[in-house]
């Protein structure tokens, strides 16, 4: 028996909705592979918890969460909650505190769903984009002075270092080298921002010779935004700073056809510490409680959850189990379709409980 312990961490919005979608997922997997267990403990953090408490998580969470093999984390963020609050109080204290610096966020054409590119379907757009994800423009560092006053001054300072950057790209170029085409991209705004980019860009052309098998280039970001929506096919695997990668993919996400698919994973590549999984759709609180939230992306991340675990089988399952259902047109109305996340989760329930019926029968 493989079992896995798994901290479930629902937050926000629409979040609770798709991780207990996730949750049927990870159970119909129990009952087609009866080797393989998966304990889930919830946690009721998130911004119910800060009107109670006055904090997102307890002091000593990330104690509390290092003992789990990974985290499956929903959505943070509230219309009566200031984002900044939200965001530092829960998701970004677990990213750097368990040192989570790869951020892989894959995006590709689902059958079945219509993305808004012309002459683009699925095959066309299939891409990998690696973010930088514990320093950069997100770092935390910077401040405020004279608050209140004419002359009041806030700052944001991004900060690049070579351990950082290195890092960050020898897991893109290693990323790169083990997918079918060996290109890696990597995004830049390295004439107007002189030093940090320019280290970035500099790092970039000494991890390459690394991997002499990788064709590689180099993109400012804001010409890379018109590649994305103009020449799809061209790009392959990506890496872009803090910042950069996180507008970049919610792009990538709208490309494909939703947010509602889009997954993410905060990995930490050396295994100190749990690496948590997350759709990257946020709270969604205009459509939260209505049922229509789509699942595909808390299914897709989970997929994701199961690779960096080992369970590779279980993984191609549940890839097959949403492509499946998307192709059938059961699809949640983001991607045009009139199917209720319970519908979309029942489907893909059925579709892994029916593998396992033709293998009792084999």
């Amino acid at each position: 028996m493989r079992t896995y312990s798994i901290a479930a961490i629902p937050a926000d919005g629409i979040g609770p909705e798709v991780i207990s979608a996730g949750i049927e997922v990870l159970r119909a997997l129990e009952r087609q592979n009866s080797g393989l267990k998966f304990a889930v403990e919830t946690f009721d953090w998130g911004s119910d918890y800060y009107k109670q408490h006055g904090v997102m998580m307890p002091e000593q969470g990330l104690q509390t969460l290092k003992k789990f093999d990974a985290i499956y984390f929903g959505a943070v963020g509230a219309p009566d909650v200031p984002d900044h609050i939200t965001l530092w109080g829960l998701r970004l204290p677990i990213c750097q505190g368990f040192d989570q610096y790869a951020n892989v966020r894959p995006t590709k054409i689902l059958p079945g769903i219509t993305p808004p590119l012309r002459h683009c379907g699925p095959g066309d757009l299939d891409w990998v984009i690696v973010r930088e994800n514990s320093e950069g423009e997100y770092s935390g560092n910077g401040g405020r002075t004279h608050k209140g006053l004419p002359e009041e001054v806030g700052t944001e300072v991004a900060i690049f270092t070579r351990v950082g950057v290195t890092r960050i790209m020898r897991y893109a170029f290693k990323l790169a080298q083990s997918r079918p085409r060996k290109l890696l991209t990597v995004v830049t705004k390295s004439n107007a921002q002189r030093h940090g980019m320019v280290m970035w860009d500099e790092i970039a052309a000494e991890v390459a010779l690394e991997f002499p098998d990788v064709k590689w280039d180099k993109m400012l970001v804001d010409a890379m935004t018109h590649r994305m929506t103009l020449h799809p096919q061209s790009l392959d695997t990506i890496v872009a700073t803090n910042l950069h990668a996180d507008i970049l993919s919610d792009l990538a996400g709208a490309l494909a056809g939703s947010l509602g698919v889009a997954p993410t994973a905060n990995i930490d590549p050396e295994r100190r510490f749990p690496s948590m999984f997350e759709p990257i759709h946020g709270s969604a609180f205009d459509i939260t409680g209505k049922g229509v939230a789509n699942p595909v992306a808390s299914f897709w991340t989970a997929v994701q959850m199961l690779q960096h675990l080992g369970e590779h089988d279980a993984a191609a399952l549940v890839m097959e189990a949403i492509e499946n259902v998307c192709a059938k047109g059961i699809l949640t109305p983001d991607v045009g379709g009139t199917a209720k996340t319970a519908d979309v989760t029942r489907a893909v329930v059925a579709f892994i409980e029916s593998k396992v019926q033709v293998a009792e029968i084999a």
